[in-house]
């Protein structure tokens, strides 16, 4: 099980990952947005901000959000450490149910370039 700051360094990876990317995914990245990152098998989530191409990450809390972001996802640990290392494609795991991305409809259709 991954722990809380494989958790936290991957989200790092991540932000630093979208803010190298380039064309339709620098595009999605481009958002500014309210985002919660829920790793069910910590109890944990992460907040912040998708916002200038990265991610910002303000906080990390106990529990599930308390508060609704405008793009929100939840999974385990290491299922977010192995996406980030390339070893599980998120689109798999998301149709799969191992990972679930809430968004409004906007921005889905954004994100769908980040899949």
């Amino acid at each position: 099980m991954a722990t809380m700051a494989e958790c936290r360094s991957a989200l790092d990876t991540l932000s630093d990952n979208l803010a190298g990317a380039d064309g339709d995914v620098r595009g999605a990245a481009g958002l500014d947005r309210s985002l919660s990152c829920h790793i069910r098998d910590l109890d944990v989530t992460f907040t912040g901000r998708l916002a200038d191409g990265r991610i910002r990450v303000l906080d990390a809390l106990d529990g599930p959000p308390r508060e609704k972001a405008e793009i929100r996802l939840a999974m385990a640990g290491d299922d977010l450490v192995a996406m980030v290392d390339g070893e599980l494609n998120f689109a798999k795991a998301w149709a799969s149910g191992r990972v679930r991305l809430e968004a409004g409809f906007r921005d889905l259709l954004k994100l769908k370039s980040l899949l």
